[in-house]
Order: C-alpha cells, then structure tokens, then sequence
C-alpha cells in the first residue's frame, strides 16, 4: 500500500494535480491524503500560544477546511469511481503549508508527494510558484510537480537528466524505479558533455547507474556541449518525454539550473510533469 500526500488548496491546478495522482496509481493500492493547510485571516500573539477555539475563530475555519476536503473527495468519486486499489484520508490542519508536509511524511509513512505547479507564466516565464519552489527547497522527499493544464498520458518515456556528479543509491532512485516499473517506462539517463572528459567519480557514476535499474528499459544519452535547458528541450522534442526527473543535490547543476535568477532568462519552462528526488531524504 502507498501512501501519496497530496497537499491542496481547492485550486484547479491543485485538483488538476490529484486527478494525475490517481490515474498514475490506478492499478496500484494506494491510500491518497488530501491535505489543506489552513490559517486564520486575523490572529495574534495570544490566539498562536493559547487555545484558538476561546476566540471563536479555529471551528468555523477548521470547519471550511475540512468540507473543502469532503467536497473535494464526492468531486473525485464522481469523476473516477469507486476503484478497490484506492482509499482517501483527509487532514485539515492549523498549519505552514512546509510544516505540514514534513509532519505528515513523519506521521503518515508517505512515500510520494504531489502537487501542482502553475508552470510558465507572463514575461518572466516563471517556472513554478513559490509554494512548488519552497517545497522543492525544504522538504527533503521526493516531490512530483504537475503543470496545471497537463492532461495525464501513462510515463512510457522518463528522461534523467544527470551532471553524474551524485553518487546514487537505492533509496534516492526509488521513487523513480517504482514509478518505472508500474508502467514499463524506459529510463533516459541524459549527460550533458562539457567537452573535458569524464572525472574518475564521474566514470564510477556513469558505470554504477545501469545496476539500479536491472531487468528495466534503460538507455544512456552523451549529448554534445549545450545549455542544459536546451540539451533537455531538444531530447524531449526527439523522444516524446512523458515525465522529467532529477536530483535535488546542492551546489549540483540542478540548483543552478532551477534556483537563480538567471532561469528568468534563459527561456526555459516546463510542460510536462516533474520528479524531484533529493540526494538525501529526511
């Protein structure tokens, strides 16, 4: 059984997110815990240290909340049905959206977080909203974005990007092989070559990714030196990419590529749903 925290705040592109989720797991048991993280418009001091129900505030937010989740769920089962592999828990919770999370992959035993992104939007073709980004930055678990308009097509092809600059392990890969496995995915690993060669860390890298994925459909690309972001656009362009996955390791080429200012010109955006493993899980 899994267990997917789908954090919402009853936005279309939140709903768009859980839609995704559960026609990637159709065929998987799976327990789905929407998650909405409320607060009071107006609170002080005394209402965050003493009880917040004396002041008449917490029931009735706590109460919106929580008919939002209702809701939410009569929506979902009406939309899919009643699958036997699926179960629905909801969690209306006084808290930070971060804070929340992380609690919940503690108290939860999660195994995936999901949510939705609005993707590119305006002049600055901004690639996810703050919320994506600050979950991608603190909450050291694997965290699936999903474009708001993005309509679900089964992961036959993953591209994976790599600097191999990470020394790779069972349990950072997980999520990606699980996913993998469920729909026979074939796994693109991407190197870009800078034109310098392959370190020897490099070199054990390249020759100990392979192993991970044993008895899978798994290929190897050394493309020519070229911005990531266009070595990522061009192979997906070539090979009808279904989901982008990589590794949230710091001072990695990732955190360049998604972090700085720069990405506001480079030009870059996604439109397809978006992995992101960090080397290391809380």
């Amino acid at each position: 059984m899994k267990n997917i925290l789908l954090p919402t705040d009853f936005s279309d592109n939140s709903l768009n997110a859980i839609r995704y989720t559960i026609q990637l797991f159709e065929h998987h048991q799976c327990t789905f815990h929407l998650f909405n993280a409320y607060t009071p418009v107006v609170y002080d001091l005394t209402y965050v240290l003493q009880s917040p129900a004396q002041f008449g505030l917490r029931d009735p937010i706590r109460a919106a909340s929580q008919k939002g989740l209702d809701d939410l769920i009569t929506k979902l089962l009406k939309a899919f049905g009643t699958n036997p592999n699926h179960k629905f828990e909801t969690i209306a919770r006084f808290e930070t959206l971060i804070a929340g999370i992380k609690e919940l992959i503690s108290e939860r035993n999660i195994d995936l977080v999901v949510m939705g992104t609005k993707g590119a939007t305006g002049a600055k073709k901004i690639l996810f909203g703050s919320n994506t980004v600050q979950v991608f930055r603190e909450v050291k678990f694997p965290v699936l974005a999903i474009p708001s308009d993005f309509e679900y097509v089964v992961p036959k092809e993953i591209l994976f990007p790599t600097d191999l600059e990470v020394e790779f392990s069972a349990t950072q890969l997980h999520a990606l092989k699980e996913i993998a496995k469920l729909h026979n995915s074939k796994i693109n690993a991407l190197h870009v070559n800078t034109g310098y060669g392959f370190s020897d860390e490099q070199h054990q890298n390249k020759n100990k990714l392979p192993t991970f994925f044993d008895k899978m459909a798994y290929e190897f690309h050394d493309v020519e030196d070229m911005e990531i972001p266009a070595a990522i656009d061009k192979f997906k362009e070539e090979h009808d990419i279904d989901l982008l996955v990589m590794i949230n390791n710091k001072h990695s080429f990732f955190e360049n590529l998604f972090f700085k200012d720069t990405i506001n010109q480079i030009g870059f955006y996604l439109n397809i749903p978006f992995l992101v493993i960090p080397s290391k899980q809380q």
